[in-house]
């Protein structure tokens, strides 16, 4: 529908509690509010070219046009729900180079630019200047340069207490004591660079890597590194016709929101693959978490082949779909196409593809970027399943391009794509579901050099990174111990917490691939657990939260096709809760197996207890996890 134009636009969510007031008589300014209450007192975007165009000044607006969108999603790889009910109002602004699109969710908000330039343009900046309402609590991803990792700890603090200057990576989440919450990211990211947020006097404004020029060459001994020699004085060079990426803004009324909350999936391009049943999710066995530390076997474990082969047959013997040759296979870092001198890719394809086993294999970024159309169909020949790209650490628009360039590329040749060292997941995967996974977490590995993947940490990553989409974490660690037992062990890691609570992190973060970081000789010597988690989905068709605070505990029951999966944690204090069995299929009787916490794991974390009952949907269970603890539970009907 199209509207007579006014000063000030109102758009709200379908069930009217969150509601938009945009301002456009000199600039453009939106004011947000939740059930009667400012919730963030401005927002103003805009956008400036070379060329001398701007967007979101004083134009003059044109028209605009509204509509409430209730469409269903049905995911490719669905990691909360294969069907999404994509519910929104929808209002357009028109101007006379450019539309600002808004969308208003039951669960949040976003806003893109739709550029109608002509020929190529280069954009100067884009802003977005974020004054909050009142003083919130901020979960700080503090980065220090935009060349990042994305794998930060989220910092808890006062807004007002942040420095200025100070960059965040996203998502970025601002909470209050009345439980309302604001989780900041982006979604739709093509051909264009990463968003941060830098704090200001007065809130925060948007921060973008610039356009790199040239970098500089990397010193002999150097593989991975890279400095940044030259930038032009422009973020983006690209078509001036155009969507430009949806800033988006989550909203929750309570902490089982947080989880519950899919708009960067919702707002991401759709589906670009013409076929992508080739595409295989599962679990994975990791070798460089454990060092190849293999033992009671007749040979000298290592990156070989008879160590990666004794990898294959643990994979077929646990159900796993896919092993991982990390770092170390290639004749160089900067040789992948030709295996190092002690493996047989050849004898060790053949053998994978005997126990129906696939490979993915490590690659740092910069070969893939010079010589993927080489080394793809060089994989493909092989009979690998995928790559697993590293040590990427830029977010320029450049290295966007690499992200989507090589997911195209790989789909043509089969080949998943898990990008690790890089940025946060952005939508990408919905329009190539070959991206298997990202990481921009701080992870299981950095257990290896230090003692601060906490019980804690794990709940805060599941309300902060996981809000943006699906992350590599990388658990499963078998020898487990708390605080006062931990010890940093690069070769022989040790994971804090208890064993249940390693076991539950497979209920509790979504990912398509999901590594088993142990050894597996380790998980041979812990069989029942092993077992456990080789049961345990990576897909779900349903997801309902049943508790959670954001630091302290969650709780989430997952669908895949007639079965359920229960899985809670929580962090240094020990809980107990009952959970209500409706959830289950009415009429129906479920055998319910579980691991608990054992009656000794506050001293020994790795303790456990194995349980089995029958039960329905009009039963209630109670779950008991101890201090650093988890609980997982497998419903099956009978």
């Amino acid at each position: 529908m199209i509207f007579p134009l006014k000063a000030q636009e109102t758009v709200s969510s379908p069930n009217g509690h969150i509601k938009l007031e945009i301002e456009h008589e000199n600039s453009i300014q939106v004011k947000v509010w939740l059930n009667g209450k400012a919730l963030i007192e401005h927002v103003r975007p805009k956008m400036q070219f070379s060329n001398g165009h701007s967007f979101g000044g004083s134009e003059k607006l044109q028209e605009t046009a509204s509509a409430i969108i209730d469409e269903e999603i049905t995911a490719s790889l669905p990691v909360k729900s294969e069907i999404i009910q994509d519910h929104y109002s929808f209002l357009k602004m028109s101007f006379k180079d450019y539309d600002l699109e808004i969308r208003v969710y039951n669960n949040g908000w976003a806003y893109r630019f739709v550029s109608r330039l002509q020929g190529t343009v280069e954009v100067v900046d884009e802003q977005l200047d974020l004054k909050l309402a009142e003083d919130y609590t901020c979960y700080l991803p503090e980065e220090k340069s935009l060349i990042s990792h994305f794998e930060n700890y989220y910092e808890k603090v006062a807004t007002s207490a942040i420095k200025e200057g100070t960059i965040a990576g996203l998502p970025t989440l601002f909470t209050n004591e009345k439980g309302i919450s604001l989780s900041v990211s982006e979604s739709n990211l093509f051909d264009y660079p990463n968003l941060f947020l830098e704090k200001t006097e007065t809130g925060f404004q948007s921060k973008f890597p610039k356009y790199v020029l040239k970098t500089k060459e990397l010193k002999e001994g150097q593989d991975r590194l890279e400095a940044i020699e030259e930038t032009a004085a422009y973020i983006a060079r690209t078509s001036g016709e155009r969507t430009f990426p949806w800033r988006v803004f989550m909203i929750s009324e309570n902490d089982r929101e947080i989880i519950e909350n899919n708009l960067v999936y919702q707002l991401a391009s759709p589906l670009k693959l013409q076929d992508f049943s080739w595409v295989k999710p599962g679990k994975v066995a990791w070798d460089w978490w454990n060092a190849n530390n293999l033992y009671g076997v007749d040979f000298e474990s290592g990156i070989n082949t008879e160590t990666y082969k004794y990898h294959i047959d643990f994979a077929s013997e646990f159900g796993l779909e896919y092993i991982i040759l990390d770092e170390g296979w290639s004749k160089s870092t900067l040789n992948v196409m030709e295996p190092n001198d002690d493996i047989d890719m050849e004898e060790l394809s053949a053998y994978a593809k005997s126990k129906n086993v696939g490979i993915i294999l490590w690659s740092l970024w910069r070969p893939l970027d010079e010589n993927m159309e080489a080394l793809l169909p060089k994989y493909e020949e092989w009979g690998v399943k995928g790559v697993k790209v590293d040590f990427i650490q830029r977010a320029d628009q450049y290295v966007t391009n690499f992200y989507e360039r090589l997911a195209k590329s790989a789909a043509k040749h089969h080949l998943l794509v898990d990008y690790h060292g890089g940025m946060k997941p952005s939508g990408m995967q919905r329009a190539y579901p070959n991206i298997i996974n990202y990481e921009a977490v701080k992870g299981l590995e950095n257990d290896k050099w230090e003692d601060k993947i906490t019980p804690e940490h794990d709940l805060t990553i599941a309300f902060t990174r996981m809000t943006a989409g699906i992350l590599d974490y990388t658990p499963g660690g078998m020898d487990n111990a708390h605080q006062e037992n931990f010890a940093v062990r690069f070769d022989r890691p040790m994971t804090l917490g208890t064993r249940a609570h390693q076991i539950a992190l497979y209920n509790i973060f979504e990912a398509p691939l999901q590594m088993l970081a142990d050894t597996p000789s380790n998980y041979y010597q812990n069989r029942e657990s092993a077992e456990f988690i080789s049961k345990i989905p990576v897909i779900w068709q349903e997801t309902k939260v049943l508790e959670a605070k954001i630091d302290d505990y969650l709780v989430i029951a997952r669908r895949n096709h007639d079965s359920w999966y229960l899985g809670g944690i929580t962090d240094e204090d020990a809980r107990t809760f009952t959970i209500d069995l409706s959830f289950l299929k009415p009429g129906t009787t479920y055998q319910l197996e579980w691991m608990e916490d054992g009656k000794n794991s506050d001293k020994v974390a790795k303790d456990y207890a194995k349980r089995s009952k029958k039960v329905t949907s009009e039963d209630e269970i109670e779950i008991n996890m101890h201090k650093g603890g988890g609980w997982s539970g497998i419903f099956t009907e009978i």
